[in-house]
């Protein structure tokens, strides 16, 4: 009797794709990883893995998703149609999925009714208490938690998840991150007091670039390059004195001549002996947002945005004061 099964080998049957539940978060990040980078060399570095490990869980995404994601060749990987049409997608998917862990956990703490509030040093000036304050007006009953971070952790907490939502100064490392700006601030030198451009009414930013200048203690590149003006040095490598976490860190080695350092006017807050503080032409200012997470848009953080907003836009006059305070060639409290 002739067999009802094909013949060994055969491959004329119809194929079934696999089921995506068949896809794992980890293949998802790396597979985001690879696409941000287009180089598995470089993205096998940023993961921490084997490039062949990552090879190979890269094809066996590919073989669950039933496409190709990526044209390969000896010299060049690029995203397929197919694979930039994945990609927000695998975005959105990991974006949940960790929002939906930090809420299982919070749940677990007994944390549903608190929000986790970060703000970077010096945050939103005088905006920051008009906006807890509103905040705290519109929920009553939910804990409000603030937790101030140094010049060290530039995302103010949202990073490593400690917050849910946080007052940031940008420009950092801000993948997967939303923002809202809340004003803009120009930028300062912070002099020695004896600095042959102190007494100056300004100080073009080119002036700048010789100096030995102060950096922060953050292994945020962008964050780190920003405030070194790395932007405007052609490449050139800065002259970095010294790494430091605070203001006052910085109002201390400007003041013994060490360094100069870049700040906002907002260090003139802290009257300091042996420091001048100049504005800076050439450069764009910078930008005061409120942050979060892409995935997070739980109900308290929407609030909190929206709030932030709201006084924000009420308030012009303390806006317009913060985005250009009368603040020139000292280093005393200026008018905001």
């Amino acid at each position: 009797m002739r067999s009802q099964h094909p013949p060994h080998g055969r491959h004329d049957e119809p194929t079934v794709a696999p089921r995506s539940m068949d896809v794992h978060s980890r293949q998802l990040r790396n597979f985001i990883v690879v696409a941000e980078e287009l180089n598995f060399t470089r993205a096998s570095q940023r993961l921490g893995v084997t490039q062949q490990g990552l090879s190979t869980q890269i094809k066996q995404l590919e073989q669950h998703v039933a496409v190709a994601l990526f044209a390969r060749s000896t010299r060049h990987v690029e995203l397929t149609a197919a694979g930039a049409a994945f990609l927000q997608h695998a975005r959105d998917a990991l974006h949940r999925l960790d929002f939906g862990v930090e809420q299982a956990r919070a749940v677990h703490r007994g944390e549903h009714n608190r929000l986790v509030l970060g703000c970077i040093e010096g945050a939103a000036l005088t905006l920051t208490a008009p906006i807890l304050a509103a905040f705290r007006q519109r929920h009553p009953n939910i804990a409000l938690e603030s937790n101030y971070f140094t010049y060290e952790t530039p995302s103010a907490g949202l990073a490593d998840r400690q917050v849910d939502v946080a007052i940031v100064r940008r420009p950092f490392e801000d993948d997967g991150l939303r923002f809202e700006p809340l004003f803009r601030q120009p930028l300062m030198a912070m002099l020695p007091a004896n600095h042959r451009l102190a007494h100056r009414a300004e100080v073009a930013v080119a002036e700048l670039l010789d100096e030995p200048i102060l950096s922060s203690a953050a292994t945020d590149k962008v964050w780190n390059a920003y405030w070194q003006l790395n932007s405007h040095r052609g490449g050139r490598p800065a002259r970095v004195a010294a790494r430091t976490k605070t203001l006052l860190e910085e109002l201390h080695h400007v003041a013994t001549g060490a360094a100069i350092a870049v700040t906002v006017p907002c260090a003139a807050w802290i009257k300091f002996p042996g420091v001048r503080l100049v504005p800076v032409t050439g450069t764009a200012p910078n930008e005061v947002a409120v942050s979060w997470r892409a995935g997070n848009d739980s109900p308290l953080v929407r609030s909190f945005v929206d709030v932030a907003r709201r006084i924000r836009d009420t308030n012009p006059g303390m806006v317009a004061r913060l985005q250009a305070p009368r603040c020139r060639n000292r280093a005393s409290q200026p008018a905001v």
